[in-house]
């Protein structure tokens, strides 16, 4: 079957179901070792949209910080759409304590953020582990945050607007990694 329009079969089924399994047997599925710190993040419908991509990753930890929106809370439980009790998420006061938690665990952390030193996201080499930091809508990563992660790296952007969604960083960073990560013996 090939994937041209008038090869394409006539009849199929879209999958419009959630998995069916319990969240017991989704615990014990393997976890990507991929982790998202939110620095003080301020929509929380945002961060509700990334805790649907963490659990469709199914990455192994998400950490809230500062006044990132955290649950229980109704604008994270309707764009999360349920994930909530599928992905392993962590709250810390500040940033700065989610990327030492990392560190402390050799896992290496990379901030999100658009510097004159970045480099791009597809010419970076991954880790087996990683923990990335994604930042404030309006302010990105803290400067203090990115002073203790050990890369910068960035999604290029060719228009007006200098920086992407963050939730749609969170998606496209996300499946880099994954890719990168899967692609390893």
């Amino acid at each position: 079957m090939g994937n041209k329009k008038g090869d394409m079969e006539t009849s199929f089924e879209v999958r419009s179901f959630d998995a069916d399994m319990s969240l017991e047997a989704y615990n014990k599925l393997p976890k990507l070792p991929l982790y998202f710190i939110l620095d003080n993040l301020r929509s929380a419908f945002n961060v509700g949209s990334i805790f649907r991509a963490c659990d469709i990753l199914r990455v192994k930890g998400l950490f809230l910080c500062g006044y990132t929106a955290y649950p229980p809370h109704k604008k994270l439980e309707k764009t999360s759409l349920g994930t909530i009790d599928y992905v392993s998420w962590q709250y810390f006061k500040t940033t700065l304590e989610a990327v030492a938690h990392l560190q402390q665990r050799h896992v290496p952390v990379w901030a999100a953020e658009t510097t004159s030193v970045s480099t791009l996201y597809t010419d970076m080499t991954y880790p087996h582990e990683l923990g990335i930091v994604l930042g404030n809508e309006a302010l990105g990563v803290s400067q203090e945050v990115i002073a203790e992660c050990d890369r910068i790296f960035e999604i290029p952007t060719y228009g007006f607007k200098n920086s992407l969604n963050v939730a749609s960083a969170c998606a496209v960073l996300g499946f880099k990694a994954m890719e990168e990560m899967s692609a390893r013996p």
